[in-house]
């Protein structure tokens, strides 16, 4: 999907870069049956306790519920529609099963409107085409991987991304993600066969401040520019270098590097390589 930018009529759109969204159905209105609405936390915990920073505010959005477990076998489903979802980075495709039901699911790309798709074990591993990792031949690439068989997709689900089946040995298959970790799944979890769309997604430009308040995330203020009881990068006179052997949170934990996995978390011993490692 291409890129727009405007003439720099005002500040806002001298930097705005869009997306030129021809291929998906703008007119069509989401199916009412599989939007629902979510309340806003703010970032939230379940004490009320804000545990993500600079969230806040932000334009209503009707979510669609996606179907991540694509168990309806050997039923094909036709595709309907390609729409925009407001709280994804990937766009959706609906489906209209030859039973009458409908669902939405990730558009994989090159996935267009009045292609047939379809889930189970004997079908073909063709864009859009959701199997169980031993039933895809080695090498596909592959996104909406299910991390427990049956659990739901959970990777490789952001709009261009996706993973490579790298081996398969007894009821494991080794895959390789899009952060580059090597990592082992049973292969009886089911994956979409293909790259997840809207690939130039990365290529967006907000152009001014209020399209990130439009999204619910608020200002972040420097560490720098604050003072000393702040935080710890906070004083000195002009522009003065943090004076820290790395960079730290406000709380002085050490942050861009420091591991937060935990060397005791049970699935560990799934990870063949981590990421960032040779």
């Amino acid at each position: 999907m291409p890129t727009k930018s405007h003439r720099p009529t005002s500040p806002g759109r001298r930097f705005y870069i869009k997306l030129d969204r021809s291929d998906i159905d703008k007119k069509k209105k989401p199916e009412k049956r599989l939007v629902t609405f979510k309340k806003k936390s703010a970032g939230r915990n379940a004490s009320g306790k804000v545990t993500v920073r600079h969230r806040g505010g932000g334009a209503k959005r009707k979510i669609r519920q996606i179907d991540f477990r694509r168990d309806k076998d050997n039923i094909p489903a036709r595709v309907a529609a390609i729409e925009y979802a407001p709280d994804r980075s990937a766009h959706i495709a609906l489906l209209h099963y030859a039973d009458g039901e409908k669902r939405y699911v990730l558009a994989p790309q090159g996935l267009s409107k009045g292609d047939e798709v379809m889930s189970g074990e004997a079908i073909p591993a063709r864009a859009g085409n959701c199997l169980p990792l031993q039933a895809i031949p080695v090498g596909t690439v592959v996104h909406a991987i299910e991390m427990t068989p049956g659990r739901g997709a959970q990777l490789a689900r952001s709009a261009g991304t996706a993973a490579q089946l790298m081996a398969r040995e007894g009821k494991m298959a080794t895959l390789r993600l899009p952060s580059g970790e090597m990592r082992m799944v049973s292969v009886q979890c089911r994956a979409t066969v293909g790259r997840v769309g809207n690939v130039d997604h990365a290529n967006i430009q907000d152009g001014k401040a209020g399209r990130k308040r439009h999204r619910g995330i608020r200002p972040t203020v420097r560490g720098s520019a604050m003072n000393p009881v702040d935080h710890p990068h906070g004083g000195g006179e002009g522009k003065a270098p943090i004076g820290l052997d790395s960079p730290r949170s406000p709380w002085g934990k050490k942050t861009l590097g420091k591991k937060t996995r935990s060397p005791r978390k049970p699935s560990n011993k799934y990870i063949v390589r981590r990421r960032g490692t040779k």
